[in-house]
């Protein structure tokens, strides 16, 4: 598979799976363990940053940990409790970058798990954009930016500081667009979130993956 993680030569950047997110829109069903193509959208998200050619990968968990710990198959992956969820995607990032910074990786590679559209193609096409630990990528569809995006190390630090409610990293990008390269992934994946009940009928029922 394109992207496959080598061992004996591991890559710089790491894979950060944002699967905190206790689903309110959905009725208070946590997304990590929505059913898609036989699994679950977190092991299949988590997948998706393995085989796209990161290594480690950290998976930030909030609501139902214990249960997405217990039914997950996440081999391979570091598992990061993230208490504060409730607060939002902001306390995610801030968690997940936190678990990275005692790594050995130059820049991670952040993807959110309800977006069971973008696999490991979208994913090794935004890590290839690594140039340095001040690098600065994201994917996107028809010119518009989107998920993943690859945060060199150096800009960790200041990401997380700002990283507040649900906005994510959404303000440091604005400030810093001019920084961002951007990599076209709209003939490999879709960007589509999995939010509310009409939203169900996009994952896909199946053996699993």
């Amino acid at each position: 598979m394109a992207g496959t993680r080598n061992d004996t030569n591991p890559p710089p950047v790491a894979g950060l799976l944002l699967a905190a997110g206790g689903g309110r829109r959905l009725g208070g069903r946590p997304k990590a363990l929505l059913e898609h193509r036989g699994g679950l959208l977190v092991e299949s998200a988590a997948r998706a940053l393995r085989e796209g050619g990161c290594g480690p990968v950290h998976v930030v968990l909030g609501a139902a940990s214990e249960e997405v710990r217990n039914r997950a198959e996440l081999p391979d992956c570091v598992l990061v409790e993230n208490p504060l969820w409730e607060e939002g995607m902001g306390s995610s990032l801030r968690a997940g970058l936190i678990s990275l910074a005692g790594t050995d990786a130059r820049a991670a590679l952040v993807l959110l798990v309800d977006q069971p559209g973008i696999g490991a193609a979208a994913a090794a096409r935004v890590v290839a954009a690594y140039r340095s630990p001040g690098s600065l990528a994201a994917a996107s569809y028809e010119g518009r930016r989107g998920h993943p995006v690859l945060f060199g190390a150096c800009r960790w630090v200041e990401i997380a500081a700002d990283a507040t409610g649900d906005r994510g990293a959404r303000d440091y990008l604005k400030t810093h667009e001019s920084d961002i390269v951007l990599v076209e992934c709209g003939d490999v994946a879709r960007a589509y979130d999995i939010d509310t009940e009409e939203d169900l009928s996009r994952l896909e029922k199946g053996p699993r993956a």
